[in-house]
């Protein structure tokens, strides 16, 4: 370990937000669908190193999918963001979750232990670091810059405020965490191997152990020097699947994930369809309860790369927004049969 690397073992309001409205009180139960048979089997081919599943899980419009209705009704988003996550673990498709609201804020130790009280001892969370630590900026409520960002790429505050929490917190139900890097400016790309080295030190500079993951919105760090440098820095890229982005195929090929003797898992976060900007998707596709544009070849290519890596022993991890095709659950559903066609 080098001399500047922590340890771990020394002594659209934004998707994310929704699940902040929680209780301490004891919340009464949500109940889930009932597990059809050829939803079921299709899970049970499915292999154990796949996990699939969705970008947070608060959205009353699954009800039906994955919710049952309460006496006649949909649950309501602030139920769902506290007590849902049960009933969403019961679905054997979903193996994963992408935990979104750490993006605008760390939790405690205490809130991810309740998370990870909350579903199976086979179960993963993909948690999305805080953007204090990924955006060179601090934001208005606009979204727009104000000032620069005085914790960007700060792996003393990542490692305390962040890795510590949630490693100590989800135990053996931590996956992945994604630093996922918006748009950087034109200052900062200007340079971009500079800014990939900087990228690189900070995720060298984490605590070792937990699987670290850097998504990327500027298609200009799409690279092969990225990848080397990720790996050398003990982390692996986060493929997004994204609007802003390079087909998941051009990015796997170019990190190098789809390489014969790749050891790397395999993360992915299918985010939004192509050509579609994030409320727009949002506005056309809500509730959430179908799917209305689907992406064959995105799902084609992740089924692809999935099946690759689990044959070569690679752990797989795919989560699914909304914004990709309208309902993330039946995404992860057509997806799974994708799979299931060349096991």
């Amino acid at each position: 370990m080098s001399g500047g690397q922590l340890s771990l073992f020394d002594d659209d309001v934004p998707e994310g937000r929704r699940e902040a409205s929680r209780s301490r009180r004891p919340v009464a139960a949500v109940e889930p669908v009932p597990i059809e048979d050829d939803l079921a089997a299709l899970a049970a081919i499915l292999p154990s190193g796949i996990r699939l599943g969705t970008s947070s899980w608060s959205f009353p419009g699954w009800t039906g999918l994955v919710y049952a209705a309460r006496d006649g009704r949909p649950e309501s988003e602030q139920r769902l963001a506290r007590a849902g996550l049960t009933a969403y673990a019961a679905c054997p498709l979903f193996r994963t979750v992408s935990l979104d609201r750490t993006f605008y804020a760390p939790l405690s130790e205490d809130e991810f232990a309740r998370y990870a009280s909350q579903v199976p001892a086979s179960f993963r969370f993909v948690v999305k670091a805080p953007s204090a630590f990924t955006d060179p900026v601090i934001r208005g409520g606009s979204g727009g810059a104000m000032r620069d960002n005085p914790t960007f790429l700060d792996a003393h505050a990542a490692a305390t405020t962040f890795v510590q929490p949630a490693m100590a917190g989800l135990g053996a139900t931590a996956g992945p965490l994604v630093f996922q890097f918006p748009p950087l400016g034109r200052r900062l790309l200007a340079t971009p191997a500079r800014v990939v080295t900087r990228i690189a030190a900070f995720l060298g500079s984490l605590p070792r152990g937990p699987l670290y993951a850097a998504e990327f919105r500027d298609p200009e760090l799409v690279t092969a020097a990225c990848g080397v440098a990720l790996a050398d820095a003990g982390a692996v890229p986060c493929l997004a699947i994204h609007a802003r982005m390079p087909p998941a195929t051009a990015q796997a090929t170019t990190f190098g994930l789809d390489r014969p003797g790749c050891t790397w898992p395999l993360v992915a976060r299918w985010n939004l369809h192509a050509g579609r900007g994030y409320e727009e998707a949002r506005a056309d596709y809500f509730p959430f309860d179908r799917l209305v544009e689907e992406d064959a070849s995105s799902r084609t290519a992740l089924a692809g790369l999935a099946r690759r890596c689990v044959a070569a022993g690679r752990d797989v991890f795919i989560t699914i927004n909304n914004k990709a095709e309208g309902s993330a659950p039946l995404s992860v559903r057509r997806l799974a049969e994708a799979i299931r066609a060349h096991v």
